[in-house]
């Protein structure tokens, strides 16, 4: 068993297969998941896992190049859009009307979909590397 880092194995699995720029969309409960990429759904109850907790856990895990969300976020879920701000200064995070997230998503390679129940709680990550 690991000792540290993401435990869940269909999850840290997933992450081992990721390369430069793939994408992986972290969504909240309530985001329609597209058909195609892996989805690792780990909504346990209504806000748990956070989209905060999943997304640095996530975060602590990968190298990220850039981010997109949803340019609703900032009026309709200000801790969230703060917290992207936070964990994506300056010019990593673009923000896109939420329609073009979702159209975005359907090329995503991995789908992390969170308990989170706060409105437009979702990120469209793309991998870096680490070199």
């Amino acid at each position: 068993m690991k000792r540290a880092g993401i435990l869940n194995r269909h999850l840290a699995g997933a992450l081992a297969e990721l390369g430069h720029g793939d994408r992986v969309l972290v969504c909240d409960a309530g985001m329609p998941i597209p058909v195609g990429p892996r989805v690792v759904d780990l909504a346990f109850t209504a806000g748990v896992p956070s989209f905060a907790q999943v997304l640095d856990g996530l975060l602590a895990e990968l190298v990220v190049e850039g981010a997109v969300a949803a340019v609703e976020v900032r009026e309709a879920n200000p801790a969230a859009a703060g917290l992207l701000a936070e964990r994506f200064p300056g010019a990593a995070l673009a923000f896109v009307p939420h329609v073009e997230v979702k159209e975005r998503s359907a090329g995503a390679r991995l789908v992390v979909r969170t308990g989170e129940a706060r409105p437009y709680a979702n990120v469209l990550l793309t991998c870096g590397v680490f070199f």
